[in-house]
Protein backbone atom coordinates (compact mmCIF):
# COMPACT_ATOMS: atom_id res chain seq x y z
CA UNK A 1 0.00 0.00 0.00
CA UNK A 2 1.45 3.92 -1.02
CA UNK A 3 1.11 5.84 2.38
CA UNK A 4 -0.72 8.57 -0.19
CA UNK A 5 -3.30 5.72 -0.75
CA UNK A 6 -4.19 4.96 2.81
CA UNK A 7 -8.03 5.86 3.79
CA UNK A 8 -8.05 8.05 6.60
CA UNK A 9 -9.20 6.11 9.96
CA UNK A 10 -12.86 6.15 10.56
CA UNK A 11 -12.17 5.59 14.40
CA UNK A 12 -15.53 5.62 16.38
CA UNK A 13 -15.61 6.90 20.40
CA UNK A 14 -16.71 5.14 23.22
CA UNK A 15 -19.64 7.39 23.53
CA UNK A 16 -20.74 6.48 20.18
CA UNK A 17 -20.37 2.71 20.57
CA UNK A 18 -22.40 3.28 23.78
CA UNK A 19 -25.39 5.32 22.43
CA UNK A 20 -25.54 2.92 19.39
CA UNK A 21 -25.78 -0.56 21.72
CA UNK A 22 -28.67 1.20 24.14
CA UNK A 23 -31.20 0.98 21.18
CA UNK A 24 -31.31 -2.92 21.74
CA UNK A 25 -29.70 -3.89 24.94
CA UNK A 26 -30.66 -7.33 24.32
CA UNK A 27 -29.34 -8.05 21.30
CA UNK A 28 -26.54 -9.91 21.54
CA UNK A 29 -23.09 -8.16 20.63
CA UNK A 30 -20.86 -9.97 17.99
CA UNK A 31 -17.40 -8.33 17.20
CA UNK A 32 -15.88 -9.22 14.09
CA UNK A 33 -12.01 -9.38 13.18
CA UNK A 34 -9.46 -11.05 10.73
CA UNK A 35 -12.62 -11.79 8.79
CA UNK A 36 -14.53 -13.99 11.71
CA UNK A 37 -16.75 -13.18 14.37
CA UNK A 38 -15.61 -13.88 18.11
CA UNK A 39 -16.38 -16.96 19.42
CA UNK A 40 -19.83 -16.72 21.49
CA UNK A 41 -17.74 -16.89 25.03
CA UNK A 42 -15.65 -13.89 24.85
CA UNK A 43 -14.70 -11.75 27.79
CA UNK A 44 -14.44 -8.38 28.12
CA UNK A 45 -11.25 -8.82 30.03
CA UNK A 46 -9.80 -5.60 30.70
CA UNK A 47 -10.86 -1.43 29.92
CA UNK A 48 -8.21 1.36 30.62
CA UNK A 49 -7.74 4.71 29.95
CA UNK A 50 -4.70 6.61 28.61
CA UNK A 51 -3.94 10.16 27.77
CA UNK A 52 -1.33 10.56 25.62
CA UNK A 53 1.34 13.11 24.81
CA UNK A 54 3.94 13.14 22.31
CA UNK A 55 5.65 14.50 19.20
CA UNK A 56 4.62 13.46 15.67
CA UNK A 57 7.05 13.18 12.45
CA UNK A 58 6.77 16.81 12.03
CA UNK A 59 7.93 17.57 15.40
CA UNK A 60 4.27 18.39 16.02
CA UNK A 61 3.05 18.13 19.94
CA UNK A 62 0.34 15.54 19.95
CA UNK A 63 -2.45 15.04 22.80
CA UNK A 64 -5.13 12.53 22.81
CA UNK A 65 -6.82 10.09 25.19
CA UNK A 66 -7.67 6.40 24.31
CA UNK A 67 -9.63 3.94 25.66
CA UNK A 68 -8.86 0.11 25.18
CA UNK A 69 -10.95 -2.36 25.35
CA UNK A 70 -9.47 -6.27 25.71
CA UNK A 71 -11.45 -9.15 24.15
CA UNK A 72 -10.74 -12.73 25.45
CA UNK A 73 -12.18 -14.89 22.15
CA UNK A 74 -12.73 -18.29 23.54
CA UNK A 75 -15.33 -20.49 23.78
CA UNK A 76 -17.20 -21.40 27.14
CA UNK A 77 -19.50 -22.89 28.75
CA UNK A 78 -22.08 -23.07 26.06
CA UNK A 79 -22.48 -19.25 26.44
CA UNK A 80 -24.14 -16.99 23.92
CA UNK A 81 -22.85 -14.03 22.48
CA UNK A 82 -22.40 -11.15 25.24
CA UNK A 83 -26.13 -8.45 25.36
CA UNK A 84 -25.19 -5.34 24.05
CA UNK A 85 -26.45 -4.34 27.89
CA UNK A 86 -24.17 -6.58 29.13
CA UNK A 87 -21.27 -4.65 27.78
CA UNK A 88 -22.57 -1.25 28.59
CA UNK A 89 -22.97 -2.35 32.45
CA UNK A 90 -19.37 -3.62 31.71
CA UNK A 91 -17.88 -0.42 31.16
CA UNK A 92 -20.21 1.51 33.62
CA UNK A 93 -18.77 -0.79 36.26
CA UNK A 94 -15.47 0.41 34.88
CA UNK A 95 -16.57 4.03 35.35
CA UNK A 96 -17.14 3.49 38.94
CA UNK A 97 -13.39 3.55 39.16
CA UNK A 98 -11.61 5.03 36.04
CA UNK A 99 -12.63 8.09 33.99
CA UNK A 100 -13.00 7.14 30.80
CA UNK A 101 -14.05 9.84 28.41
CA UNK A 102 -16.66 9.35 25.83
CA UNK A 103 -15.22 11.19 22.92
CA UNK A 104 -11.78 9.16 23.35
CA UNK A 105 -10.57 7.47 20.37
CA UNK A 106 -11.50 3.62 20.64
CA UNK A 107 -8.85 0.48 20.20
CA UNK A 108 -9.54 -2.58 20.53
CA UNK A 109 -7.43 -5.31 21.79
CA UNK A 110 -7.92 -8.81 20.89
CA UNK A 111 -6.65 -12.30 21.35
CA UNK A 112 -7.95 -15.70 21.55
CA UNK A 113 -4.99 -16.62 24.22
CA UNK A 114 -3.16 -18.52 21.35
CA UNK A 115 -1.86 -15.76 18.98
CA UNK A 116 -0.51 -12.23 20.32
CA UNK A 117 -3.18 -10.01 21.26
CA UNK A 118 -3.67 -7.45 18.27
CA UNK A 119 -5.02 -3.61 18.54
CA UNK A 120 -7.83 -3.09 16.43
CA UNK A 121 -10.10 -0.08 15.54
CA UNK A 122 -14.47 -0.57 15.36
CA UNK A 123 -16.91 0.22 13.09
CA UNK A 124 -19.64 1.78 13.97
CA UNK A 125 -22.02 -1.10 15.20
CA UNK A 126 -25.10 -2.35 12.97
CA UNK A 127 -27.86 -3.99 14.40
CA UNK A 128 -28.52 -7.12 11.73
CA UNK A 129 -31.15 -9.11 11.96
CA UNK A 130 -31.68 -8.66 15.97
CA UNK A 131 -27.99 -9.11 16.58
CA UNK A 132 -25.16 -5.55 16.87
CA UNK A 133 -22.60 -6.58 14.29
CA UNK A 134 -19.05 -4.56 14.99
CA UNK A 135 -16.61 -4.71 12.58
CA UNK A 136 -13.37 -4.70 14.06
CA UNK A 137 -10.04 -3.37 11.28
CA UNK A 138 -6.41 -3.63 12.63
CA UNK A 139 -5.08 -0.34 13.48
CA UNK A 140 -2.55 0.47 11.26
CA UNK A 141 0.69 3.05 11.87
CA UNK A 142 -0.57 6.58 11.18
CA UNK A 143 1.56 9.67 10.53
CA UNK A 144 -0.57 12.30 11.62
CA UNK A 145 0.73 15.46 9.60
CA UNK A 146 -0.28 13.58 6.63
CA UNK A 147 -3.55 12.76 7.83
CA UNK A 148 -4.23 16.14 8.85
CA UNK A 149 -3.21 17.26 5.01
CA UNK A 150 -5.39 14.55 3.77
CA UNK A 151 -8.50 15.69 5.94
CA UNK A 152 -7.98 18.69 4.37
CA UNK A 153 -7.96 18.02 0.97
CA UNK A 154 -10.63 15.99 1.38
CA UNK A 155 -12.65 18.96 3.01
CA UNK A 156 -11.74 21.29 0.11
CA UNK A 157 -12.81 18.32 -2.48
CA UNK A 158 -15.64 17.60 -1.32
CA UNK A 159 -17.28 21.19 -0.25
CA UNK A 160 -15.42 23.19 -2.61
CA UNK A 161 -14.54 21.14 -5.56
CA UNK A 162 -15.78 21.80 -8.97
CA UNK A 163 -18.49 19.42 -9.03
CA UNK A 164 -19.87 20.41 -5.97
CA UNK A 165 -22.92 22.27 -5.74
CA UNK A 166 -22.42 23.11 -2.21
CA UNK A 167 -22.36 26.62 -0.38
CA UNK A 168 -20.40 25.54 2.71
CA UNK A 169 -17.23 27.77 1.03
CA UNK A 170 -18.80 31.50 0.86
Amino acid sequence: MNALDKTISTDISLGHLLDALAVAPDAPLVFSYDGNPVRPGYHVTEVKAGQFSALDCGANPETWTEIFVQLWDIDEDGRTHMPAGKFAAIIRKVCDHVQLEPTAKLTFEVSDGERSMALYCASAPRLVAGTFEVSLAARQASCKPRDRWLAEEQAKSSCCGPASTSKCCV
